[in-house]
């Protein structure tokens, strides 16, 4: 009897999608396509985060084991865990689909088991590993290299030598005729995907937007009200997009914006990085609230660009410039209003304070003590008042933070414990003892020119980000003006201290600080609801 013919691999996931209830969209589509029909021994599937790529891939595993029991797949990916999700969501295909009926035995392994059928004992029909796990000896008709490249193993060009040095097992694994797929997004301007394209694989890259127009990067877009784009808006029109991080915001046309042919005109000029955008390819996934929502959950441009549009560029081409801080000279001060104390700066009510010290003891090529102050109004604007470096034993700058906590009614100190900091909070707390300020311990374990960058460059793209005279005049300007991403051997301790008091805003204060018998202070911080930080263009 004729065996029946097995269908395509687009027909296999529609069948699927139905069991699982969901609908196919047409990115979806192409990429069933694409997956069926590319032969080319090498290839690479780049899509945005969140266009389920491994969910798709997953099925597709699943439909070359119904076509084919006696093939064998070996899945690469950073790590174990990470592998075997790929491997338990093509048993779970295998396991439900309408297709695949028998094909699994009673108890077949999560992470690597064999189909009913399968020709090689020895090789199982899905195997899946940690790029940091030994493959040595295993042989496959096909290996996938889903999310092969992550932040973690892609920091320094040695680890990015180390992953390529990794992989290069694939070779040897790898039987006469086998295909290589890679799968995921760069994190990299020097991505092993970028690496594989520019090999002569075969590529299929589906970045969230057809088309986009940068404008705010050069300081030769500021002051501009009119942006032209070189496209036309799709027929989910144009998606505007200003700032990055938790200051970015989705324009409205009509209400933030006039579009004036393909020209965005603004009503005032903005001096913010603006996006425009055009062809959604899921907009009925990615609505105009979910592409802002998850604009500010990206912290930087450049993990936008790599994450959404497939695009990343070296990160040490990042440059943060301290011409985009605001410059002012004044201190706040504690009015008593309606029978409730508030702190103002100038005519700025200032609604929340966070403090961080990164304390040195001096050593030769040590950090210098670095203690910056951050406050925050209302609107979301950030007003970096005190970047200082503390000199003198550990009791003298203690005494030190002591008159900063009371000149400024600071209601928390974050201490930085890794290195010298970890004996110094208990010795602090001794000094600010009744002052009502809190000593908050900090042990980072996240790359401190990552944290730098995370910070900074949102408000700066934003200017939201006001600097205090002295904070400008010390040596904060030339730190921020000479960073280098890469370098881990360079002059940041005020950056790295400011870093971490703007990425601890907003916090609130409803305490006195400061010991009311001796030195007068008052619970300014606004004690009724949440301020949400708002992008206002008018």
């Amino acid at each position: 009897m004729e065996e029946p013919r097995k269908v395509s691999f687009l027909t296999f996931f529609v069948m699927w999608a139905k069991v699982m209830g969901w609908k196919v969209p047409h990115i979806h589509v192409i990429v069933c396509t694409w997956l069926e029909t590319c032969d080319d021994p090498v290839r690479v599937l780049m899509i945005f985060r969140g266009a389920a790529k491994s969910t798709i891939y997953a099925v597709f595993k699943a439909w070359q084991l119904y076509c084919n029991r006696a093939n064998r797949s070996l899945i690469w990916a950073a790590d174990g865990k990470l592998a075997k999700k790929l491997s338990r969501d093509t048993l779970n295909v295998l396991r439900r689909h309408p297709l695949c009926g028998g094909m699994l035995p009673s108890k077949p392994g999560a992470q690597t088991f064999w189909v009913n059928g399968a020709t090689d004992a020895r090789n199982a029909s899905v195997d899946a590993v940690g790029v940091d796990q030994n493959a040595t000896g295993a042989r496959a008709d096909a290996v996938d290299f889903d999310d092969i490249e992550v932040p973690k193993n892609i920091k320094t060009p040695e680890a990015r030598e180390n992953l390529r040095l990794k992989i290069e097992e694939s070779t040897h694994i790898a039987v006469p005729g086998a295909q290589k797929t890679y799968i995921g997004t760069p994190h990299t301007h020097n991505s092993i995907y970028t690496e594989q394209i520019e090999g002569g694989a075969a590529v299929l890259k589906l970045p969230l937007f057809e088309h986009s127009k940068r404008y705010g990067a050069e300081k030769s877009d500021q002051g501009r009200t009119r942006l032209p784009f070189p496209f036309k808006p799709g027929p989910d029109g144009l998606y505007v997009l200003a700032g990055i991080g938790k200051f970015a915001k989705m324009l409205k046309e009509g209400e933030d914006y006039k579009l004036d042919g393909q020209c965005v005109v603004l009503p005032r000029p903005l001096n913010v990085v603006i996006d425009i955008y055009a062809g959604c390819v899921w907009p009925e996934r990615f609505t105009r609230a979910e592409v802002e929502q998850r604009r500010k959950d990206t912290r930087t441009l450049n993990g936008w660009d790599s994450q959404y549009q497939l695009e990343a560029k070296p990160v040490g081409d990042t440059r943060l410039d301290p011409d985009r801080m605001i410059p002012y000279d004044l201190k706040p001060t504690v009015h008593y209003a309606n029978r409730q104390a508030i702190m103002m700066l100038g005519k700025v009510q200032i609604v929340g304070a966070t403090c961080r010290w990164d304390c040195s003891l001096g050593k030769v090529k040590s950090d210098a003590s670095a203690f910056s102050l951050v406050l925050t109004d209302a609107k979301g604007n950030l007003y970096w008042q005190v970047a200082e470096g503390l000199t003198g034993d550990l009791d003298e700058q203690c005494k030190r933070v002591k008159e900063l906590v009371l000149q400024y009614y600071i209601p928390a100190v974050k201490v930085e414990t890794n290195g010298p900091g970890g004996f110094i909070p208990p010795r602090l707390r001794k000094f600010l003892a009744g002052t009502g300020c809190a000593v908050v311990d900090d042990h980072s374990t996240v790359n401190k020119q990552k944290r730098i960058l995370d910070a900074f460059e949102a408000p700066l793209s934003m200017n939201v980000l006001w600097a205090h005279v002295s904070v400008i005049d010390g040596p904060t300007y030339d730190q921020m003006k000479d960073f280098n991403p890469l370098s881990t051997n360079q002059p940041d301790d005020y950056l790295d201290s400011g870093a971490g008091a703007i990425a601890d805003t907003p916090v609130r204060i409803g305490q006195i600080v400061g010991n009311p018998t001796e030195h007068q202070t008052h619970p300014w911080r606004p004690s009724a609801g949440v301020h949400e930080i708002e992008f206002e263009t008018s």
